[in-house]
C-alpha cells in the first residue's frame, strides 16, 4: 500500500491528500478556463467568418452530439487505460480543436474543430475527478472525506470559468483600443488570426500547459497493463456495469436523476435569459454584454455553492438534506425568475438577478455533496463511467428541455414547469440513504 501512495500523491495520509487536492483544484482551473475564454467570442467569431446563424447552431450541433455518442464509451476507457493518458489525449485534441476554431474559414476546419472539442470534452467528462477520488482512496482508504477536495474543485471551475469570460471578452475588445492593434494583426497575417480569434488560441496555449501538467505531475494508482484485446473487451464491460448500477442502486438512480433536473434547470436558464437581458436593456448587442456579465456572476455564484458544499451539508446534518437544501434554493431561484418573466420594472429586474444567481448557488452547493454519495456506490474501476452517465442524464435532460422551452409561449409558463421538475430533483432526498446498503469499496 505504501507504493501505491507513493506512486500517487507523494506521501500517505493527509499530507498525501491535501497534495492531490492541490492538484486536483489547478487540474480543474486548467480544464476550464479555455472554455470560458471560448465562450464570449466564438459565435461573433463564426459570424466574422462569414457563417450564418444556421451555420453557427450546427456547429453547435454537432459538438453536442460528438460529446453525447462519445460520452460513456470514453468513459469506459478512462477506467480500463486510465485517468492519466486519457486527460493528456484530451488536452491535445483540444490543443488542435483550438487552432481549427482560431484560423478556420470555412465550414470544413470549423466542423472538424468541433468534433475534436466535442471528443476532447467526452474524454474530460469525469476524468478528473475519477483520479481525484482514486488518489485519496489510496493514500487515506475508501472511507476518506472527499467533500471537501470536490467542492474546492467546483470552486475553482467556476472561478475558471468567471476568469474566461471576462478575459475572453476583454482581449478583442483591448486589440480594438490605441493604435489598432487589432487591425495590424489581422493585416499581418492576411486576416487568418482575427481579434475575435486570439481567446480562442490563447486556450491553446493554456491546453499545452494542461498536457504539461497531467504527464510531469499526476501520478495515478497502478493498474493492470492495458492491452489493445483488454481495451477493447473492458470498455464495453465497464459501460454496462455503469448503466447497470444506475438501475440497480437507488442512490445512484437518485444522483442520475437529480442531474437531469439539473440540467433541465440549466437548459432554461441558458435558452431563456439571453432574450430577458436584451429585453431589459433595449438592444441585442447591449444584451449579449449584459448577459456575459450575468454569466460571469452566475459562474462566481456557483464556485461560492461550491465553496459552501460542506458547511451546508454539516448545517443540513447530511450530504442527503444537503443535496435537498441546494436544490430547494435553485428551484425557488427560478419560481423568482418566473413571476418576474413579463416585467422590466427595476425592483422585477433585481428579484430576477437575485433568482439568477440563486439557481448557480444552489445547484453549486448540491453538486459536491451529491458527488460524494455517488462516489460511496461507486468502485474505482467505474468511477469515470458513472460520472459519464450522470453527465449524459443532465446533457441528455437539457436538450429535451431545450425543445420543450422552445415551443412554450415566453413567460412563467417555462420558468415554473422547470421549476418544478427541479423541486421534484430536491424531493428525491427527503428519504435518506439505505446506510445498510452494500457500498462498493474497491479502489481500482
Amino acid at each position: 500500500m505504501t507504493g501505491r501512495v507513493a506512486d500517487t500523491a507523494g506521501a500517505s495520509g493527509p499530507s498525501g491528500v491535501r497534495t492531490a487536492r492541490r492538484r486536483y483544484v489547478t487540474l480543474c482551473a486548467l480544464l476550464w478556463l479555455p472554455p470560458g475564454l471560448g465562450m464570449a467570442s466564438m459565435v461573433l467569431l463564426f459570424s466574422e467568418r462569414g457563417m450564418s446563424l444556421a451555420a453557427i447552431a450546427g456547429l453547435f450541433a454537432v459538438h453536442s452530439l460528438t460529446v453525447a455518442v462519445l460520452e460513456l464509451p470514453t468513459g469506459g476507457l478512462s477506467d480500463v487505460l486510465g485517468r492519466r493518458p486519457v486527460l493528456a489525449a484530451a488536452g491535445v485534441l483540444n490543443v488542435a480543436a483550438c487552432v481549427l476554431l482560431g484560423l478556420g474559414g470555412t465550414i470544413w476546419p470549423l466542423t472538424a474543430g468541433m468534433v475534436l472539442m466535442g471528443a476532447a470534452r467526452a474524454l474530460s467528462s469525469g476524468t478528473a475527478e475519477a483520479w481525484y477520488v482514486d488518489t485519496v482512496h489510496a493514500c487515506s482508504g475508501p472511507d476518506a472525506e472527499l467533500r471537501t477536495g470536490l467542492a474546492r474543485g467546483g470552486s475553482a471551475t467556476s472561478a475558471a470559468l468567471a476568469a474566461g469570460i471576462l478575459l475572453g471578452g476583454a482581449l478583442p475588445w483591448l486589440l480594438g483600443l490605441g493604435p489598432g492593434l487589432g487591425a495590424r494583426l489581422s493585416a499581418a497575417t492576411g486576416s487568418v488570426v482575427l481579434p475575435l480569434a486570439v481567446p480562442l488560441l490563447l486556450g491553446a496555449v493554456v491546453r499545452i500547459v494542461l498536457v504539461w501538467y497531467v504527464l510531469a505531475v499526476l501520478r495515478e494508482p497502478p493498474r493492470p497493463a492495458a492491452t489493445a484485446r483488454s481495451v477493447l473487451r473492458g470498455v464495453p464491460a465497464t459501460v454496462l456495469d455503469g448503466l447497470r448500477l444506475g438501475g440497480q442502486d437507488a442512490l445512484v438512480r437518485r444522483v442520475l436523476l437529480s442531474a437531469a433536473a439539473a440540467g433541465s434547470a440549466l437548459a432554461a436558464v441558458e435558452l431563456l435569459v439571453p432574450g430577458r437581458t436584451a429585453e431589459v436593456t433595449g438592444t441585442p448587442d447591449s444584451g449579449a454584454m449584459a448577459y456575459a456579465a450575468l454569466s460571469c456572476a452566475g459562474f462566481l455564484c456557483s464556485g461560492a455553492g461550491s465553496h459552501l458544499a460542506p458547511l451546508t451539508a454539516r448545517v443540513a446534518g447530511s450530504g442527503e438534506r444537503a443535496v435537498l437544501a441546494g436544490f430547494g434554493a435553485g428551484a425557488a431561484g427560478l419560481l423568482l425568475l418566473g413571476i418576474t418573466a413579463t416585467s422590466v420594472h427595476p425592483m422585477a429586474t433585481a428579484c430576477a438577478v437575485a433568482g439568477f444567481c440563486l439557481v448557480y448557488l444552489g445547484l453549486g452547493a448540491a453538486s459536491p455533496n451529491e458527488n460524494e454519495l455517488l462516489h460511496r456506490r461507486v468502485s474505482g474501476t467505474g468511477r469515470a463511467t458513472a460520472l459519464s452517465v450522470q453527465s449524459l442524464a443532465q446533457q441528455l435532460a437539457g436538450a429535451l428541455t431545450g425543445l420543450a422551452v422552445g415551443v412554450l409561449r415566453p413567460g412563467p409558463l417555462p420558468w415554473l414547469l422547470t421549476g418544478a421538475v427541479l423541486l421534484a430533483g430536491a424531493l428525491l432526498w427527503l428519504r435518506r440513504a439505505d446506510e445498510r446498503a452494500v457500498r462498493a469499496t474497491a479502489t481500482g
